[in-house]
């Protein structure tokens, strides 16, 4: 629980305080005592806990570094920091001080905050039949008395944003054998009846009569049949335009005939990655009723292995009409995408498309675990999805398209091949999915090293799923003006 109390005692409050300038002799943190600030540099995510023997209150202060260096996407990262280093201590409730915060960055650093204590505290419980309690309640104080609506105003927003976060984390981190494509969509129903979305669930027969033939190809021939779910939030009645989010839903990828190394196969039910994104994206929007209208599209489907699935070599059609030759079995992301992609236009008249997806090993190789890739055809709205992820603090990379790479994928014997060359591989695959977009404006995430950590690179991260793309995708629609 995180409550708003100017006035509530706690087991231990939170005191943030900057470094001081070598040559300063003037104390910036007058509240440290003096005995502590003579062996506490307040260096970035350094902690010194303290005990005032005449009130009895334990203070735990926490190192910002050099004012000069310290921006408002860093609050997240400290606060789940030393939102962690209470955990040593069994604290029941904490309180955490705001002031700083608020004369630095104004009543907005709220929304950091939050997501700095919801995340911090993130751990998959799965399967275990353990009841240890790990969480504690947590209290937001140091404002002033006429900040205080606006405080819980911006608590709650961010409150469903971070749900939207941890709803895309249990998603990917779920094993396959609790979330087929049919419990997902089943799962995606049921948080669209909460948040206030609507949801609309297509079966293996509608997939073949309309045409999917290459999401059917990847996911026909598993004992679990593949699902179409539509998910569609209209927050904007002002507005007829409304932008896709197409989120890669494999829920289990082995790779196929083209089978993957035993050494990637504790990851392949991380494949659905992209369909987390995006439900968790439009949880949070109908949540804080932001005035957005967005169609989700998420192809959900197993590439397994048996007599009937689809080999390299086969030549196989797509609701777009095009023809794809089959080279590889394990670029199957990019084959549903475009199927996908080819609905959100004829179906549901999308004005904008935004794809997601674990796509390619080669993103990883490029860019490592902190920064995704990006492909765009429009200038104009990758600008707004660069406001969307400067405020979310992600980092995406853009990479180039010249024709030189569209001319990798082109077949002999069809429209296009599902793989290039052995290098470009990440611009090679969003060229693919660009094949079925035509002229509409279109972004393409790589999230496959973002998606999932083994190690974690932030505070506000845990071993496992991410949520990548979530928070980027909400503020690029609650950005707009």
């Amino acid at each position: 629980m995180i409550g708003v109390n100017n006035k509530q005692n706690c087991d231990f409050k939170i005191v943030y305080v900057y470094e001081k300038p070598a040559d300063s002799k003037n104390n910036n943190n007058e509240h440290i005592p003096a005995g502590i600030e003579k062996i506490f540099d307040c260096s970035y995510k350094s902690c010194f806990p303290y005990v005032n023997g005449i009130k009895d209150n334990a203070i735990l202060y926490v190192g910002l570094g050099e004012c000069s260096s310290f921006k408002l996407t860093k609050i997240k990262d400290i606060v789940a920091y030393s939102i962690k280093q209470l955990k040593k201590y069994k604290a029941k409730n904490v309180a955490i001080d705001l002031s700083l915060f608020l004369k630095e960055f104004g009543i907005y650093c709220i929304g950091e905050v939050v997501l700095g204590i919801r995340l911090g505290l993130y751990n998959f419980k799965g399967y275990t039949t353990s009841k240890e309690k790990t969480d504690y309640d947590v209290f937001l104080k140091g404002y002033s008395q006429e900040e205080e609506y606006i405080i819980n105003v911006e608590k709650n927003l961010a409150l469903n944003l971070s749900e939207g976060v941890i709803l895309a984390r249990n998603l990917v981190n779920t094993p396959a054998n609790r979330l087929t494509p049919i419990i997902m969509a089943e799962n995606i129903r049921k948080l669209g009846e909460d948040a206030g979305f609507q949801v609309e669930i297509f079966d293996e027969k509608y997939i073949v009569e309309n045409g999917m033939d290459a999401f059917y190809t990847v996911g026909g021939s598993s004992g679990n049949p593949p699902r179409l779910i539509i998910a569609r939030y209209f927050g904007d009645d002002e507005s007829e335009d409304i932008t896709a989010l197409v989120g890669k839903g494999v829920t289990c990828d082995t790779g196929g005939y083209c089978l993957k190394p035993g050494s990637s196969m504790a990851g392949i039910k991380g494949d659905m990655a992209g369909a987390a994104a995006v439900i968790g994206t439009i949880y949070a929007l109908a949540k804080n009723k932001v005035k957005a209208n967005v169609v989700v599209v998420i192809p959900a489907c197993e590439n397994r292995v048996s007599r009937e699935s689809f080999i390299p070599g086969d030549v196989i059609n797509s609701m777009s009409g095009k023809t794809i030759e089959i080279l590889n079995t394990d670029a199957e992301g990019r084959l549903i995408l475009a199927d996908a992609i080819t609905y959100a236009l004829q179906k549901e008249k999308a004005g904008k498309v935004i794809d997601i997806a674990t796509l390619t090993g080669a993103v990883v190789n490029a860019l490592g675990f902190n920064t995704a890739g990006v492909l765009t055809n429009n200038k104009e709205f990758y600008q707004e999805f660069k406001k969307g992820y400067k405020k979310s603090g992600e980092q995406y990379f853009q990479f180039p398209i010249y024709d030189e790479y569209r001319d990798m994928i082109k077949s002999d014997i069809a429209d296009v091949k599902n793989v290039g060359k052995n290098y470009c591989g990440t611009i090679t695959a969003g060229l693919f999915i660009e094949k079925f977009v035509e002229d509409t404006p279109w972004i393409h995430l790589d999230i496959a090293g973002t998606a999932w950590l083994e190690t974690p690179l932030y505070e506000y991260q845990a071993t496992g799923a991410t949520g990548a793309g979530v928070t980027s995708m909400y503020h690029l629609f609650s950005e707009r003006k």
